[in-house]
């Protein structure tokens, strides 16, 4: 009995190490969303895995344990076991120079951290639904952790849906007696004064300065909605009072917008910062919205297509299971064409409108990638709005593009340097 049962074990283990783990990512996955966990936290154990880009909705192929198949049955991911022969048919396949794939070594789970407000509830932030939902593990930090250095212990960077500006969202001209914005702007004067700092503003854009320099120094930085324009006007305007006096108590400087310095942002060059703190835009970056303009059921943008093996990169980024997605708003919608950089690669953008949804750029030795609009699920998304469920979106391809840029460190064979 006892040798059957050895038998046994080492047959079961022969048969795992003799075969290897296909998470499809088409139409036939159950759970779009919770792949991306899996295929993470798998990572994050020491296994190493391969991404299929234009493969099958862009699969992932990785080895065979019990604990991936166990984990995968009750989050009702689809895992297909296949054997070595197989998958070395597959790589074959995805190999092939006539065919636009390619096959990309995942090494190693990134270090994930969160930008957000310690107080942020937790369907604030489209990021942080999707980390939770497919159980990726990830710090929060703030500008105090940010400002003493902590940052050199993560590889990839969410930028919360802040304002660098130290405008505080522009709420002001429609929420200037809410108790939450009142509230809100008490608590950032208070942690400015408690860091030294004589207003808001210079605090984030200190805080900038750090975001800045830990993507030159390799780091992978990822920003939706205002996150994304107001880290770059806050670089423009770096040397220049731009918050109005209603909401920062002290007079704007002159000729503003003839003053913007364009060579320190990131993704966007000759636009205009708006002024005015009735007007709830930050700057010209963003397209105007018009809800009444356009039918939600016709509001969608597309991806672009690259080439896998010629430009992995964006190829990773715009891996899905559709190529035309469902548009959705935030304080940052889209970011108008011609404000984006040459330097920048357009991701994706709303066919014939001139708006660019989402891109990707390098700086320094790091990555980082815009993407505009606050809820992929949630069209509007307006302050009180219930939370999204993303049991009920398992499958969302606007999520897929954030745990896209999620998984993207991983194929980095070599950790980030600092």
């Amino acid at each position: 009995m006892f040798l059957f049962t050895l038998f046994t074990v080492f047959f079961a283990a022969g048969l795992l190490a003799q075969s290897r783990v296909l998470i499809p990512m088409d139409a036939t996955q159950t759970n779009h969303l919770k792949a991306y966990g899996i295929i993470f936290n798998h990572l994050g154990e020491g296994e190493t895995g391969q991404w299929l880009l234009n493969y099958r909705g862009g699969s992932f192929l990785t080895t065979n344990t019990a604990d991936i198949v166990r984990k995968a049955r009750v989050r009702n991911v689809r895992i297909d076991v296949i054997s070595e022969l197989d998958a070395a048919g597959i790589v074959n396949e995805v190999e092939q120079p006539n065919v636009n794939m390619a096959a990309i070594n995942l090494e190693a789970a990134p270090s994930i951290a969160v930008y957000t407000p310690p107080d942020a509830l937790p369907w604030d932030d489209a990021v942080v639904l999707a980390l939770d939902y497919a159980e990726i593990p990830y710090d929060r930090l703030y500008d105090e952790e940010v400002l003493r250095g902590d940052l050199e212990q993560y590889d990839w960077l969410h930028l919360h849906h802040e304002d660098f500006t130290g405008q505080h969202g522009k709420f002001w001209s429609i929420y200037r007696n809410a108790p939450w914005y009142i509230s809100s702007v008490q608590k950032l004067e208070q942690l400015a004064e408690s860091l030294n700092y004589d207003s808001v503003k210079e605090l984030k854009l200190d805080v900038v300065y750090e975001i800045r320099d830990f993507v030159g120094n390799g780091g992978f930085m990822f920003a939706m909605c205002s996150g994304t324009d107001t880290f770059d006007i806050a670089l423009a305007a770096a040397a220049l009072n731009i918050v109005p006096p209603e909401i920062g108590g002290t007079a704007l400087s002159a000729d503003i917008n003839e003053r913007l310095d364009f060579t320190s942002t990131f993704a966007f060059e000759n636009f205009e910062v708006f002024l005015d703190p009735y007007l709830y835009e930050h700057s010209s970056i963003d397209i105007e919205v018009d809800i009444n303009r356009i039918s939600e059921s016709l509001d969608y943008f597309t991806l672009f297509d690259f080439s896998a093996k010629w430009d992995p990169v964006p190829t990773m980024l715009t891996q899905n299971h559709v190529s035309s997605i469902r548009g959705f708003y935030g304080q940052a919608t889209a970011f108008q064409s011609n404000t984006v950089k040459n330097s920048v690669v357009v991701l994706a953008e709303s066919p014939g409108r001139n708006q660019v949804k989402y891109l990707h750029g390098n700086h320094g030795q790091g990555t980082f990638t815009f993407y505009g609009g606050h809820d992929p699920e949630d069209y509007t998304h307006r302050v009180g709005d219930a939370p999204t469920d993303l049991s009920l979106h398992t499958s969302s391809p606007g999520y897929r593009l954030i745990l896209n840029n999620v998984l993207f460190p991983a194929a980095e064979k070599k950790k980030r340097k600092t």
